[in-house]
């Protein structure tokens, strides 16, 4: 623990945890000391009924399991929650481990303590396909519930802490499975949220328990160079000291020292050594005000040399988390790395406590404040991904993502101030303005400048999000993205967008299909319609469509079944064609094996899924039964004028002569064509076969750059590959 720093909350219980009981007793004499007396009987009721609950139930401890809320409340006491919630932290447990209802909950205690008590309960009555959809799902509940009340995660948290405390008296492999949540989920949730103290606790007792090897080693190696760092680090903080007594300011100085997992996480990370992480000497300065801050920054930059490009005001432009503080690196005597945090008392509050100093200071200044609000702006983040996502999984995954340690500081055109993960782009940024601007989005300005979408954004800089009416998020977005919030965002409008597309198609196919066999889809009698839509248990027209355009549903068939033809001699009458114009979206791709370009004669095949795929007539792929291919091919042409760039791929023997590749790289342009790909398929000692991928408008476009390609001496053969 960082020397002079508080001990996390309820850190007296350690990881043995079972060697002193916390009583109700000991509990209702903490909540003396802040609640109001009804407010601790109120306490107590929860505890009778708790107790009432869990009666003859032991944990794995061999302790009576009343013993475990009591301690999760005992933690929500140390952060002066209000009552509500410690009747809560008594009995979130009830419901899922007990006959206790929430109705009797609600009937005893009121409709805000049943609720906190529901958000923090598992789904236990519910059957899920695998243990990671029931915790996702899980997880997706407790999250929906953190957006309707934020006490619900701090009940989870000191659950979560007080289980990682007894962990010890778990199978092997629990632990490690219980550690790796932690980790993963609670420790950076409890980051997100500010509550560094708790954090800090779950960080070491997770890694302590997935890795207990490494811990063991890691804590060895501290001990042993802790004793050479005691000499020097004393004189530094007493060079401060005297310093900053000469200039008047008062103040609390003290040295921390990284935790275990801080420092295997970096040299895991950045690849360093142990005497490369551990040989920073860390220094905390509390100060009462903002200004007094600054003051002492210039007193250590005056003291020891700043080192260029590391330091960070946090309190100009807190952390997504609220966090404020300054942060600058010192080069110390004889070179030694400093790293110096300076802060006022509210903000070192805020810092350990996160949002939960919200109920232990209510007075608090703006410090608390922004910790609120930023905890809450996350939380709308969240709501707005679980809209949009399909299942539980994918929601758990995308707010993973957004669970980062490192961010950056953007501004729009009007000053404000967005933070973004490292490694965040002009499309995150967009969908962090609001979902509308991403998904209109086509084009940025980064500090003025044109930008690619793709562009990774520094902190500082200015960006200015292009948008047009009729845009819509590009599926390669989703390449690049990093927040949960975009990808999100994009997944959703790509499946509308899809839907829409199926429907055009599938209206398209049906239309042809029903053609061919003398009818119209208007001539089709609701009531078949509704029988036939009943049969195959689709909610309407829409939905049929939909089918078709997506491949799952042959339109030959179903338009025989409208018709009510079902002999095979309808299907030799499907001889219409559609005309591809090369922008009908998702639901028509063209096929990586033929690559069709428009002049060649093509071949549509439906493929369940991904809806119709073109293919060049001539293409190996392409079905040859002839029934089977009668059921799931579509004659195609091109329409006169095809809107879109295609790909063509053209294979050469080139001589093996230095600059012979610059020298078709340059035909290739000046024909008006970009190289998507080239791939060196074999080599000998003279010559090297090579496959390029270019982009043409047609075959007529290809056979000029193929003539210009034959024209050069080095390429002493060329064709274009077939499927």
């Amino acid at each position: 623990m960082a020397a002079g720093q508080p001990a996390a909350p309820g850190a007296a219980s350690s990881a043995a945890g079972t060697s002193t009981r916390f009583l109700i007793s000991d509990l209702c004499s903490e909540l003396e000391a802040y609640l109001e007396p009804n407010e601790v009987e109120e306490v107590y009721r929860a505890y009778l009924l708790g107790a009432e609950s869990h009666e003859g139930q032991t944990r794995k401890t061999g302790e009576p399991y009343i013993y475990h809320p009591l301690a999760v409340a005992r933690t929500m006491a140390e952060m002066r929650m209000d009552h509500q919630a410690i009747c809560a932290a008594i009995l979130h447990d009830v419901m899922e481990d007990t006959a206790t209802s929430k109705d009797r909950i609600h009937a005893e205690f009121g409709e805000e303590v049943a609720e906190l008590v529901d958000g923090v309960s598992k789904l236990t009555h519910l059957q899920f396909q695998s243990k990671a959809e029931a915790q996702a799902e899980n997880f997706r509940k407790m999250m929906l519930a953190i957006t309707r009340d934020i006490r619900v995660i701090l009940i989870k948290l000191a659950d979560r802490l007080h289980n990682m405390r007894t962990l010890g008296v778990m199978r092997p492999d629990k632990r490690r499975r219980i550690a790796k949540e932690t980790l993963e989920i609670y420790a950076p949730i409890a980051q997100r949220l500010g509550m560094n103290a708790i954090r800090r606790e779950l960080e070491q007792l997770g890694f302590s328990a997935k890795h207990p090897w490494r811990a063991a080693v890691l804590e060895q190696a501290v001990q042993r160079a802790g004793g050479n760092r005691r000499e020097p680090m004393k004189n530094i903080e007493q060079a401060i000291c005297s310093r900053m007594e000469a200039a008047g300011i008062i103040g609390r100085i003290s040295g921390r020292e990284k935790s275990l997992y801080s420092i295997y996480r970096k040299m895991r990370e950045k690849h360093h050594s142990f005497e490369d992480v551990f040989d920073v000497f860390a220094i905390r300065i509390i100060v009462d005000d903002v200004d007094t801050c600054y003051r002492s920054l210039g007193v250590v930059h005056n003291l020891y040399k700043p080192v260029p490009g590391r330091f960070k005001d946090y309190i100009a432009i807190p952390k997504s988390n609220g966090y404020q503080s300054l942060h600058t690196i010192l080069f110390g005597p004889q070179g030694i790395p400093i790293e110096i945090q300076i802060r006022s008392t509210e903000m070192d509050r805020v810092a350990e406590s996160g949002i939960a100093a919200h109920w232990q200071y209510k007075a608090g200044g703006e410090s608390t404040r922004t910790a609120q609000s930023r905890a809450r702006e996350w939380l709308q983040d969240v709501l707005e991904i679980q809209k949009s996502v399909g299942n539980s999984i994918e929601f758990l995954e995308n707010v993973k993502v957004d669970l980062f340690p490192d961010e950056v500081y953007t501004f729009t055109p009007g000053g404000d101030i967005l933070v973004l993960p490292r490694d965040a782009t002009p499309v995150d940024f967009a969908y962090a303005v609001h979902s509308d601007v991403g998904n209109r989005c086509v084009a940025a300005k980064i500090d003025r400048q044109l930008a690619p979408l793709s562009t990774r954004l520094q902190s500082g800089q200015t960006v200015e999000i292009v948008t047009a009416s009729g845009a819509r998020p590009n599926p390669a977005w989703l390449s690049f993205v990093v927040t949960g919030k975009a990808r999100t965002g994009i997944r959703h409008c790509l499946k509308s967008m899809q839907s829409e597309e199926a429907r055009t198609l599938g209206e398209r196919l049906l239309d042809k299909a029903l053609e061919s066999l003398g009818a119209r889809l208007s001539q089709i009698s609701p009531a078949r319609l509704d029988q036939m839509l009943d049969a195959m248990q689709l909610e309407d027209l829409d939905a049929l469509l939909i089918d078709i355009g997506l491949g799952n549903r042959m339109a030959s068939l179903v338009a025989r079944q409208m018709v009510g033809t079902e002999g095979p001699e309808a299907t030799a009458a499907t001889t219409t064609t559609l005309a591809v114009k090369g922008t009908e979206g998702l639901v028509l791709s063209y096929a990586r094996c033929c690559h069709p370009i428009p002049g060649d004669p093509i071949i549509g095949q439906l493929s369940a899924g991904r809806g119709l795929v073109v293919h060049r007539e001539s293409c190996r792929n392409v079905l040859h039964d002839s029934r089977e291919r009668a059921d799931r091919t579509i004659a195609l042409e091109w329409s006169h004028e095809p809107q879109l760039q295609f790909t063509a791929a053209v294979r050469t023997r080139t001589a093996n002569r230095r600059g012979a590749l610059a020298d078709m790289a340059a035909v290739i342009a000046d024909h008006g064509s970009n190289i998507e790909h080239i791939s060196f398929n074999e080599q000998d000692g003279h010559s090297t076969a090579m496959t390029f991928l270019l982009t043409v408008r047609d075959r007529q476009h290809l056979a000029q750059i193929m003539r210009g390609l034959r024209r050069l001496s080095d390429v002493l053969r060329i064709s274009r590959q077939r499927g």
